[in-house]
């Protein structure tokens, strides 16, 4: 547990495999071409209404007919588009790319017509390339982000006067030019990288979700096939029992063919064997509907330790109660399995000789605290447990269960047993040799309801 939480626990490789790819999140380097279209209509129609009330509402001097001819190159490009034969409704890569890179160019050449980098409007070369940042690979974006850069640089080193009233002109002092220069420069820079940092956290946290839920699904599905086995063991037991009578009065009665006594006595033979099956099935301890399932505090302890047992470092379990409360009947939560066989697998990777696990009580929570006597938790990982993909040792290095983790396991653990209603704490030992989890639960979110009484 000291150094990181890295994967899950011993299927982890359940995290980067998904039943149903639709649960995954988009990848990068995809972009909806409707999006795309709607943009520059957008961008478009903004266009063309400042340039009109700069000419007609302003009188200021424009040239008109380039500035509209640069929009009308814009539209074009759209309704082409939207009218070619089999278009794509996603772009993939450079297609979408060079899509984003028209819009740069097309943009810079209106600026060019209107003043430059002294139009205020300048600053929307910042767009694309936020775009760009949000959605495509870097390659692409760095591409994008280039091209942004030299449409800017071209703007302030061959400047065009600024539109203004007749017979006047308006000049910037040369610095303040260079100020408006480094600006945007660092406005693409800033902003695009700012973007591809937000856009690929939400991927990866969006992913670590993903895979949270289709952990907690499967975990689900086990628990749920346990209550299909006892009530299949129940209802074949009738069947069964007239095949078995059956059977027998077949025997009986075939004492002059040895052919059907033999398969009558077969028949006898494998109808005791399916009951010795159910009957098996019945009395699993696992069995029965997951929101009902009533155990104590150490067999559920017992059962997520299970797993680990033998992996090197022993695991004791304790139960302790507070002075005068009664010990808990608590239900089997998928979730509260699955977390805690995390963390006690994690603490069995850094564990040096033993990890103890303790469960304690009072009249208003339970807490289970999970502590191993390794070298303690690195003051950086410490410091973003919690999060997904935070792990010291990739690809499972060093790990006894020999399992690869991507650094889920603790966001996983964390997910996992809020669902139900726990709270987490973790830290290093006050001697600094081990590390501790502990969790907590109000006594009513885990407690089985008492026997008999009505639950809604």
């Amino acid at each position: 547990m000291g150094g990181a939480y890295r994967g899950v626990t011993a299927d982890s490789q359940d995290v980067s495999i998904f039943s149903d790819p639709a649960s995954l999140p988009a990848p990068r380097g995809r972009l909806r071409a409707s999006t795309l279209m709607s943009l520059r209509w957008l961008g478009l129609a903004g266009q063309l209404v400042a340039v009109l009330l700069t000419a007609f509402m302003l009188d200021f001097e424009i040239r008109l007919g380039w500035a509209l001819g640069v929009i009308g190159a814009g539209a074009w490009m759209n309704l082409a588009l939207m009218l070619r034969p089999n278009p794509r409704p996603v772009l993939e890569g450079w297609g979408a790319a060079a899509q984003l890179s028209f819009d740069v160019i097309q943009l810079g050449a209106l600026l060019g017509l209107t003043g430059g980098l002294d139009n205020p409007f300048s600053l929307l070369l910042i767009a694309p390339v936020t775009i760009a940042a949000a959605a495509l690979p870097t390659r692409q974006t760095m591409t994008i982000g280039g091209l942004a850069l030299l449409v800017a640089s071209i703007l302030f080193f061959v400047p065009e006067p600024l539109p203004w009233r007749g017979g006047e002109t308006f000049a910037l002092p040369p610095l303040y030019r260079l100020g408006v220069w480094i600006a945007v420069m660092a406005g693409v820079l800033f902003t695009a990288g700012y973007a591809w940092r937000t856009a690929n956290e939400a991927r990866r946290m969006a992913l670590a979700l993903a895979a949270t839920d289709a952990i907690l699904a499967r975990e689900q599905r086990l628990a749920a096939m346990g209550g299909l086995a006892a009530a299949a063991a129940h209802e074949l037991g009738t069947p069964l029992a007239t095949i078995q009578i059956v059977a027998r009065e077949l025997l009986r009665n075939a004492k002059g063919d040895a052919a059907l006594a033999e398969d009558a006595a077969l028949l006898v033979q494998q109808a005791e064997r399916c009951r010795d099956i159910l009957k098996a099935l019945s009395q699993r301890s696992d069995t029965g509907e997951v929101a009902d399932a009533r155990l104590s505090l150490k067999l559920l302890l017992n059962e997520c330790a299970e797993p680990h047992r033998g992996a090197g470092p022993r695991i004791e379990i304790a139960v302790e109660g507070a002075i005068g409360a009664t010990e808990p009947e608590v239900r089997r939560l998928p979730e509260a399995v699955r977390a805690i066989s995390t963390l006690i697998e994690n603490a069995t990777d850094f564990a040096v000789f033993e990890v103890r696990v303790t469960a304690r009580y009072d009249d208003r929570t339970v807490r289970v605290e999970v502590r191993d006597d390794g070298p303690g938790f690195a003051s950086d990982v410490l410091a973003r447990l919690g999060e997904p993909y935070v792990t010291s040792r990739p690809l499972g290095e060093g790990s006894r269960t020999g399992h690869q983790g991507m650094g889920l396991g603790f966001f996983i653990a964390k997910t996992l047993l809020e669902k139900t209603g726990a709270s987490l704490t973790f830290g290093n030992l006050r001697n600094k040799e081990g590390a501790q989890v502990t969790v907590t639960w109000p006594r009513e979110a885990i407690e089985a309801p008492q026997q008999g009484a009505t639950t809604i």
